[in-house]
């Protein structure tokens, strides 16, 4: 299995990161390592949304309203 070193992370990182391996009941690496499946795993919504669409029959007879409003400036005063 590859390793990877991750350069510059925040010491309150780190320390977070430590406490939360603590709570769960193993080592940081462990942690860690869970963290980044988790992460590399999470389904992209956009093609979430791509699948949602085409398995409810496609969006080609969704009307889409044509904008006309027009952008205002905030006034801060």
């Amino acid at each position: 299995m590859p390793a990877i070193v991750v350069r510059g992370l925040e010491e309150s990182v780190k320390k977070q990161l430590a406490t939360q391996a603590k709570e769960h009941g193993r080592s940081l690496e462990a942690e860690v390592r869970d963290i980044l499946t988790k992460a590399a795993r999470r389904p992209h919504i956009g093609l979430a949304l791509m699948r949602a669409a085409q398995e409810a029959g496609g969006i080609d007879d969704l009307v889409i309203p044509e904008r006309n409003d027009v952008a205002r400036a905030m006034d801060f005063e």
